[in-house]
Formats: C-alpha cells, sequence, structure tokens
C-alpha cells in the first residue's frame, strides 16, 4: 500500500508524526510519499480547475498538492492522507489558552476536497482512498481515538495497534523536534563564541515551502548569516531562564513561556509562538535582526504586525517584514531588500550584540563569551538601539 501526504500547511511541522504512524503500521518508507514544494507549475499542471473559492493562498495551493499526488506519480498511491490538525504540540503548551490552529488551515482539506469531486469522483475513479482525519496533536490524550475512528476501515486498524501507532508517531515527531531545537541551539552557540549575528525568521510553518516564503531566508544565508526558524527556537530551561530573568524578577511573567504580558487572546498556536518569537528575538544578543513573513491578506497574522514589531525594535533588534506573500516571486523587489538587510546587519549587528547584553546576568548558559572586539565608528541613530521597554 502506498500513502500520498501532501506537504502543506501544518504537515510542514508535524510531518515526522504521520511518517512514524505509518511506519507502525507496516507501511514501508519507500511507500510514504509527500507532494513536491508548491510551485506555479504544479497548480498549473495538476490543479487547474480544480480551484475553491478561498482567500488564503497556502489553502488554495492544496489544488496542486492533490492533483500532483493523484496524476503525477509513477506509482500510483492508494490512500490519500490530508489531516485536518486541529491542535498542535507547542513549546508553550500549558502556558498559554490554547494550540488551535486557524480554522481556515484546519478545514482546508475539506474545502479543497470539493474541487476534486465537482464533476465526479476523481478520487474513487483513480482508485484512490481519501482520507482527512480530524486530529487534534495538540491534545495528545485524544489523539489515538481520533485517529482509529477515522482510520480503522483505510488501514484495517484494531485499538491496540492504533494506540501503538500514536505513540511511534509523537515519538519520531519529538525525537526530530529535540533534534531541530538542538541544532538552532548550537547555532546560538557559534554565535556567541564567535561575536556573530543570527537571524530569526517569524513565519507560520507553511513559509518553510519554498514556493510560498520564496526562499527568502535562503537569499539571507547565503550572504553568511545564520538562519533560525521560529517554530524550532531552543526552549531549554537554562537558556530562557536567562533571557527572561528580570522579567520575572519584576513580576511581569510568571514563566519564560509566558506571554500574557504582550498576547491576552493566546489561543492560537502559531499565533501564540510568533508573539513569543518575538521576545526571545528582543532579548537574544545573537538574534540581531528579525524577518518576519507573511501571506496575502492573512486575517490570523494582521493583528500581530504593529505588536510583534514594537516588541522586536524596542531593544534595537532590527525588524523587516515581507507582506502579502503570494505565487509570485518578485524577485527584484526581493533582491533590493535582502540587500538592505545585508546592509544594516553589518551596520549595527555588533552594537546591538553588545547593548543586549548589558542587560543580561554575565553567567551566560552558552558558556564563557569572549571579549568584543574594538568596534568600529558607528554613525549614532535615535532609532538603531533603544532603551528597553516594558512592551519586550
Amino acid at each position: 500500500m502506498r500513502v500520498g501526504i501532501p506537504k502543506v500547511l501544518n504537515i510542514w511541522t508535524t510531518h515526522q508524526f504521520w511518517v512514524g504512524f505509518l511506519k507502525s503500521i507496516g507501511i514501508e518508507s519507500e511507500n510514504i510519499v509527500f507532494s513536491s514544494d508548491t510551485s506555479e507549475e504544479q497548480g498549473r499542471e495538476f490543479g487547474k480547475g480544480r480551484g475553491t473559492v478561498d482567500c488564503c493562498y497556502p489553502v488554495k495551493c492544496i489544488s496542486g498538492h492533490y492533483g500532483e499526488l493523484v496524476f503525477g506519480q509513477k506509482k500510483k498511491i492508494h490512500v490519500l492522507l490530508s489531516p485536518m490538525i486541529h491542535s498542535l504540540p507547542s513549546v508553550l503548551h500549558g502556558h498559554v489558552v490554547d494550540t488551535v490552529t486557524c480554522t481556515r488551515v484546519m478545514a482546508g482539506p475539506e474545502n479543497i476536497k470539493a474541487g476534486f469531486l465537482k464533476e465526479g469522483d476523481v478520487f474513487g475513479d483513480a482508485g484512490i482512498t481519501y482520507s482527512s482525519p480530524f486530529v487534534s496533536l495538540g491534545d495528545r490524550h485524544m489523539v489515538t481515538e481520533q485517529l482509529h475512528t477515522a482510520l480503522k476501515d483505510v488501514f484495517d486498524l484494531q485499538p491496540e495497534e492504533t494506540e501503538r501507532a500514536v505513540k511511534a508517531g509523537f515519538e519520531a515527531l519529538d525525537s526530530f523536534t529535540d533534534k531541530a531545537r538542538q541544532q538552532s541551539r548550537d547555532i546560538l552557540t557559534w554565535c556567541a563564541m564567535n561575536q556573530k549575528p543570527c537571524i530569526l525568521v517569524l513565519a507560520r510553518p507553511y513559509h518553510m515551502d519554498t514556493g510560498i516564503g520564496h526562499e527568502i531566508e535562503g537569499d539571507l544565508q547565503a550572504h553568511g548569516y545564520p538562519i533560525l526558524w521560529l517554530q524550532y527556537l531552543p526552549g531549554d530551561e537554562d537558556l530562557m531562564n536567562w533571557l527572561f530573568e528580570a522579567d520575572m524578577q519584576m513580576g511581569r511573567i510568571k514563566s519564560p513561556f509566558d506571554i500574557s504580558d504582550v498576547w491576552t487572546s493566546s489561543y492560537s498556536s502559531n499565533t501564540n509562538e510568533i508573539m513569543w518569537g518575538a521576545k526571545v528575538a528582543a532579548r537574544c544578543p545573537w538574534i540581531t535582526c528579525v524577518v518576519r513573513l507573511s501571506s496575502y491578506e492573512c486575517g490570523m497574522d494582521q493583528p500581530t504586525y504593529t505588536p510583534t514589531q514594537k516588541i522586536v525594535e524596542a531593544t534595537g533588534t532590527l525588524f523587516f517584514k515581507f507582506g502579502d506573500l503570494d505565487s509570485t516571486k518578485p524577485a527584484g523587489g526581493i533582491k533590493i531588500r535582502i540587500e538592505t538587510i545585508v546592509h544594516y546587519l553589518s551596520k549595527y549587528s555588533q552594537k546591538i550584540m553588545q547593548q543586549k547584553l548589558q542587560w543580561l546576568s554575565p553567567n551566560c548558559p552558552l558558556g564563557t563569551l569572549p571579549a568584543f572586539a574594538a568596534p568600529e565608528a558607528i554613525e549614532e541613530e535615535s532609532s538603531a538601539v533603544q532603551q528597553l521597554s516594558p512592551s519586550a
């Protein structure tokens, strides 16, 4: 049996769960097929005429992914698995009200499915079983029952098999996430030991897709700046306590993962993490620049634009936003923006790092920090480094 999974939306940060789950029930790795990254060619070839009404570009893209899995495989798939993910695992779990997903994103699979049923059952005609289980990955105690109910007939599962598969899925997901977070910590350690800056990308999981995020972070990395993604920021207690020590002592927050001081309506998982990531960036000395990515007309992102920018810039950290991203990559405009970002990074990073370090305890958990080299003369600008504000 071959299972196809569209590589879209929150699959970008939960893919390892589905791989672990399917392998546990006997699906070999080579029979777990993910669609390719989003592209205009994919949409034209496989999604033409299948679109449904939705202003969210990342959701509209799903048509091309479905079509690729149905029509574009040399070896046909037998099951198209496109989960409706209601909630997500999060480093902030237990510190926020909830970790649910955007309703448009959650319901996206059912929305796009309609485009493949309007003139007949495309899945059935191709001998493919379409399955879109509703699953709350942020509420682990509910997952076994949810997936067993939805998938028992698709994969001929017994309750015990489903329970083992869910456990294997979370083990695979946790292992991958831990390794990714450790790599992020290793990057911060390298930056600290070498007095080098890095860039944090504040975005939703699907902006890792080259056809949606347009590889903007790759263009920056090509200039020699390490990239951290919000979803894999290290959440180690020693590092977080060091960064947020002053805030906890002043009673602003109860823990380093508390965002109630800046965002009280903490229901949406990705939105919560964007706000938390802004707070981390404002305090972490080696994150001297934040790049914010957002898709066209994203209703979930729009209320966060001003708060995240104010939080980040409160400590002089550089902030750049690429908003309203859609299918078109304006290569010329992006190139100019990249050059601007690189210019400001090279000019202000050393001063930003030194300023932020003055606000933190000298007992850095990343190791003994080397002394800064004598900085080059930098023209003073009132907006370059501001004093730490309560809004951060």
